[in-house]
């Protein structure tokens, strides 16, 4: 399979997506993004990478199946539960190197003053975090993410708790032993080979369902599809890098389009009536105007200051000891709008404080909180051209309910209730689906690939 790459270094997330010869998309992949950029931008491609093998096995267990219907949805383990268990595999192997990483800093002379108490407490928290591994990624598990820093952190503190108590350790040395190690994890780049992987998920995939060689399609054997899925080869014939980092991004420079152009062509790609398209990030906010054929006419963003994004979301959701993914439904929960007067990042927590000190609902805050983001949005909708039939609004803001439905009410008060608006699930991907369709030209044109450093360094064959 040949493919076409897109990449979009934000301030927060790394997005990757894969497009074939055709325009279709046949992978995704995120990770958060690190001090390291070139180390998440390789991740963000594994996981694409991973993705677009996975529906390679779908297709084979459909074919095999004698029904190219049943591609969307496999039958037995060759679907979420082989899914799972890659997941888990990829963890544990992460959880290992997390493992070696905080034994390389015990036996450093930094922590030779503790080592004595720390080492038995850090190797009993290891211990737990892997004997809870499997429970992450078990059927109907829910996970708040898919990022191991995410998971590990939270099965770390968990753990560290009950043993620092019970070892006499200091809570707060063993989580910055768990803060130095993970950010040492992080910023080293690794090449995992896909097919060992996924043969070690197919086999505990098969040992939990009995026999598990066949799945319930005519008997087909799973662990053989997976040898012939591994080694099939994933040819990347054009790269093209966007974002917030784009300045920094591990790209030639010939590679690299603005983050207005893509995230309006993306949008573009997916609803092409698109005229209007609002995106909030982490880090910016962007308002752009695109014509018929997706080309931007006009556009405005935010200042430098993150007053209004993402970011701003994640400082609430850290006051009130939250997870960024519970400020949309707590705020639905809200009886009125509490007026907010700042949404700078930098008070924040102090304006935060002061209301709920008077009394005021945490609900009634946070509905005001969205109400405020969503203005100063649409302050640049309004400078950029105003909202012309359709309107999509994208970034990882968009999953949140609350923003949504803000968003929605203001329009229809300012702009009219006829105006289509258009929500995606996967609208976190936008700029990196915008940067693929430019890798596209670019290939079809016949244009030399330009492979940033990470990908021409990869093993080819293992394609991850």
């Amino acid at each position: 399979m040949r493919c076409v790459v897109g990449i979009d270094l934000g301030s927060t997330t790394t997005k990757a997506v894969l497009l074939d010869e055709d325009g279709r998309i046949v992978g995704r992949g995120i990770t958060n993004s690190r001090s390291n950029y070139e180390v998440a931008c390789a991740v963000a491609r594994e996981e694409a990478l991973s993705a677009a093998r996975f529906e390679l096995l779908r297709a084979a267990l459909a074919a095999r199946a004698g029904g190219a219907g049943a591609a969307a949805s496999p039958p037995g383990a060759g679907g979420a539960a082989l899914q799972d268990a890659f997941r888990l595999e990829l963890y544990l192997a992460q959880l290992d190197e997390l493992a070696a990483e905080i034994g390389t800093l015990l036996d450093g002379p930094a922590l030779a003053a503790h080592r004595a108490a720390l080492a038995p407490a850090a190797a009993a928290v290891l211990d737990e975090m892997a004997r809870g591994a499997p429970g992450l990624f078990a059927a109907g598990a829910e996970r708040q993410s898919d990022f191991f820093r995410d998971l590990a952190a939270a099965a770390f503190m968990h753990a560290a708790e009950g043993i620092a108590r019970a070892a006499g350790v200091p809570f707060d040395r063993l989580a910055g032993l768990f803060d130095r190690a993970i950010l040492n994890v992080e910023t080293r780049l690794r090449h995992r080979d896909f097919g060992a992987t996924l043969r070690r998920a197919a086999e505990r995939t098969a040992a939990a369902g009995g026999d598990g060689r066949a799945d319930r399609a005519g008997g087909n054997d799973l662990l053989a599809l997976t040898e012939e899925v591994a080694g099939h080869p994933i040819e990347e014939i054009a790269f093209v890098g966007t974002g917030y980092g784009r300045q920094t991004l591990p790209f030639p420079r010939e590679a690299v389009r603005s983050e207005i152009l893509c995230h309006g062509r993306g949008a573009h790609r997916l609803y092409p009536l698109t005229r209007t398209v609002l995106d909030i990030g982490g880090q910016d906010t962007k308002a752009i105007q695109v014509d018929a054929t997706g080309v931007v006419t006009s556009f405005q963003m935010n200042d430098r200051c993150a007053a209004g994004c993402g970011r701003y979301l994640g400082y609430i959701a850290d006051e009130l000891n939250l997870g960024l993914h519970e400020l949309g439904p707590l705020a639905l929960q809200a009886r009125k709008m509490v007026k907010v007067n700042s949404t700078c990042t930098v008070f924040a927590g102090a304006e935060l404080r002061e209301r709920l000190a008077l009394g005021q609902r945490r609900e009634d805050i946070l509905a005001g909180l969205h109400r405020s983001i969503m203005l100063r949005a649409m302050s640049l909708v309004a400078r950029s051209g105003g909202i012309t039939n359709e309107f999509t609004f994208t970034g990882g803001v968009c999953k949140n309910a609350m923003a949504t439905r803000v968003l929605r009410d203001l329009v229809g008060e300012h702009y009219g209730r006829d105006i289509t608006i258009n929500t995606h699930p996967d609208s976190i991907y936008m700029g990196a689906l915008g940067a693929a369709l430019f890798a596209l030209d670019d290939a079809r044109a016949g244009r030399p690939a330009l492979l940033p450093a990470f990908a021409a360094a990869a093993p080819r064959a293992a394609a991850a």
